[in-house]
C-alpha cells in the first residue's frame, strides 16, 4: 500500500510533464501553430533570422539538402513526414546540440512526435551537423526560443 502512493505521483509527474512538453507554445514570440494543416503542410509559421553566422549559413545549404524532406522548410515541420526542428521541445536545455549530432549517426526512437522513428542520416560529417545546429539555433532564437 505504501508504494501505491509513490507509484501514482510519478505517473501524475510523468503525464503532467508530457502535457506540457508537448502542447503548442504560449508566447506570440514563439512559432505559432497552424491550423488543420494538410498532408506535407509546414506545422508551425516562424519568423526568420534578419541574418545567418558564416556557419548557420552552410547549415542551411545542408538542411536544405537533407533534412527540409521531412523537417519541412525552415524547419517548421512537415504534416505526415517530421516534426518542427522550431519548438520548444527542441530549446538546447532539453535537446542539447550532441543530441543532433546522435540523431544524424544513429537515428531516432519517436518518443515526442507520432511520425514514426527517424533512420540515421547518410552523407553528413560531424562539422556539416554542427553547422545544421547552428542554423536551426539561429531559428528557434528568432522565435524566442532560447
Amino acid at each position: 500500500m505504501n508504494k501505491l502512493i509513490p507509484a501514482a505521483l510519478a505517473a501524475a509527474a510523468v503525464a503532467i510533464g508530457a502535457f506540457y512538453m508537448t502542447r503548442p507554445p504560449q508566447t506570440p514570440a514563439g512559432p505559432v501553430e497552424t491550423a488543420s494543416p494538410g498532408m506535407g503542410d509546414p506545422l508551425v509559421s516562424i519568423a526568420l533570422p534578419d541574418s545567418l553566422s558564416a556557419e548557420a549559413a552552410l547549415g542551411q545549404r545542408a538542411f536544405e539538402a537533407t533534412c527540409a524532406a521531412c523537417h519541412g522548410v525552415n524547419a517548421t515541420g512537415k504534416m505526415g513526414f517530421g516534426p518542427p526542428l522550431v519548438h520548444k521541445i527542441y530549446e538546447p536545455s532539453h535537446h542539447a546540440d550532441i543530441a543532433f549530432q546522435m540523431a544524424v549517426q544513429n537515428g531516432v526512437r519517436a518518443h515526442h512526435w507520432r511520425f514514426g522513428d527517424m533512420p540515421p542520416q547518410e552523407g553528413l560529417t560531424p562539422a556539416d551537423v554542427a553547422n545544421v545546429v547552428a542554423y536551426v539555433r539561429a531559428l528557434q532564437r528568432a522565435n524566442g526560443i532560447e
